[in-house]
């Protein structure tokens, strides 16, 4: 039985490449394209494919929220993420979201029918220079447990976290997410307190550095 496989990526031509190779695997069959998160969480939703092979770094929503909301509606996909970036904190964000590979794109056309195979069989998947970074980052996390991260936020923080990082004013925040700029401003100053960051300019860079936003 052929496993169906969603491309998730906003460089057109990389899907193309991907599909191209994927379309030379008989027991994998590309079923979908979506061009950013949004359209992902769409396109996941309607297909119900058994993988997803996710891009990190994507406008309007990136992969790893993509993912953590994807998972919470199809918890039975298998997802393998794909970036540029041999960063641990990528790596790290993505895999506690829930993605069960991550493949670098320099190589992916060596990689990934491999790893589409191993996280089908519920295993974890990690381009070889990506596991030792993996292991640097628990080994990180273990002597520095009360480290900000992520996990202590809840997911109205995640959110004006991204859209601060993203560029957008309070006021602008508040229309986005129909609350008031007042409200936007307290959970500005929760983030502050819970990540121990005093500047605006921080916030983003942690942003960044956890994978929450791109550069």
């Amino acid at each position: 039985m052929s496993t169906t496989i969603l491309l998730v990526d906003d460089h057109r031509i990389v899907r193309e490449g991907l599909r191209t190779l994927l379309g030379q695997q008989p027991d994998l069959t590309v079923v979908g394209e979506a061009s950013d998160g949004r359209d992902a969480v769409a396109q996941a939703c309607l297909l119900r494919p058994d993988v997803i092979v996710m891009d990190i770094a994507m406008p309007e929503l990136n992969g790893v929220e993509a993912t953590r909301l994807i998972l919470a509606q199809l918890p039975a996909v298998r997802i393998v993420a794909l970036s540029m970036y041999a960063d641990r904190r990528f790596v790290a964000e993505i895999l506690r979201a829930g993605a069960l590979g991550y493949v670098l794109k320099d190589g992916a056309f060596e990689e990934l029918a491999l790893a589409i195979r191993t996280v089908t069989e519920g295993k974890t998947y990690l381009s070889p220079s990506i596991a030792g970074l993996v292991v640097e980052e628990l080994v990180r996390r273990t002597e520095t447990p009360g480290s900000p991260s992520l996990g202590g936020l809840t997911p109205r923080e995640r959110q004006v976290l991204k859209l601060l990082a993203d560029g957008m004013r309070p006021r602008e925040i508040a229309q986005e997410l129909a609350i008031s700029a007042k409200t936007v401003e307290v959970h500005k100053q929760n983030l502050m307190n819970k990540l121990e960051i005093h500047t605006a300019s921080e916030l983003t860079r942690f942003a960044i550095r956890e994978g929450l936003s791109t550069p």
